[in-house]
């Protein structure tokens, strides 16, 4: 075997059978998509700073809508709509590429449209925009499908919203402001709805865990408990709140400041995209 086709032959097994397949990530591609992650920070940073965007907790509310917006096309990849090579645009990690490059595109739109007074407001147009784009997508989804499991989605948000409220709760009453805070107890929520559906998926309905770490986890507490997916809960709060922590009392640098914006912009995608993407499914039974 040559040089090259041991080099393709180490693509396709760790890369590109995944994404053909749509099968479970593995420590490899997992390793890789980190890195190229925290790589695109400091490029959508720039390029954010280019297009004189803040991140703050408006532009992420603006920006809610266009993850939803993915999520409900991936749905609709899952319930085979699309056929290849098409399919494949929506499938991860392909998916963060092209909804990054369409949400890029209408923000820079919005911003050009204020600059020219033709609107008032950039985040107003801009996330009405991607409100439109969701709610065609999630329309496209139930036409194609129908509603199979509404009470486990239901059940979904119940232990997410639950569970973020003890947590702000007990942290008004210790007076620990981090999660008392807007912006991360909402990064919390997005997480501990992930949390959720995980366990609604895996143990009421037998969908399986595709990501490395957590199925490391899930797969040790099963030694121990019949709900090895609960395992989800203590584990985004172990991760999560050092990580808050870290990002608003260790970063004092001016340069580390503006990476705080867009770090827990990434850190709520990572959250709400699977999420919404588990929710939507066990919704239609896909």
């Amino acid at each position: 075997m040559s040089i090259i086709d041991s080099v393709w032959h180490y693509i396709d097994k760790y890369y590109l059978s995944g994404i053909i397949n749509d099968t479970s990530y593995n420590p490899v591609d997992t390793l890789t998509y980190a890195i190229v992650l925290g790589i695109s920070l400091f490029g959508v940073l720039k390029l954010l700073e280019k297009l004189n965007v803040k991140v703050d907790s408006r532009f992420m509310i603006s920006v809610t809508p266009y993850i939803i917006a993915g999520c409900a096309l991936r749905v609709l990849e899952d319930s085979k709509i699309f056929t290849p090579p098409l399919k494949y645009l929506f499938v991860t990690p392909i998916i963060y590429f092209f909804m990054f490059a369409v949400t890029v595109s209408i923000l820079a739109i919005a911003i050009y449209l204020e600059r020219k007074g033709k609107i008032r407001d950039y985040h107003t147009f801009f996330g009405y925009t991607g409100a439109v784009w969701g709610f065609l997508n999630i329309s496209a989804l139930l036409a194609v499908g129908s509603i199979e499991n509404p009470y486990p989605a239901a059940v979904i948000f119940i232990l997410a919203i639950s569970s973020t409220g003890i947590v702000y709760f007990i942290s008004r009453q210790l007076n620990f402001t981090l999660l008392t805070d807007r912006v991360n107890i909402s990064i919390l929520f997005t997480h501990l709805l992930d949390a959720s559906s995980t366990f609604i998926g895996m143990d009421w309905l037998n969908y399986y865990e595709k990501h490395v770490a957590p199925t490391f986890f899930i797969d040790i507490a099963s030694n121990y408990t019949d709900h090895p997916a609960l395992v989800m809960f203590p584990l985004k709060l172990l991760v999560f709140i050092p990580v808050l922590y870290m990002l608003d009392n260790k970063l004092e640098d001016e340069k580390e400041k503006k990476l705080i914006g867009i770090i827990k912009l990434a850190i709520l995608v990572l959250g709400l995209s699977p999420a919404v993407r588990n929710t939507l499914r066990i919704l239609m039974g896909v």
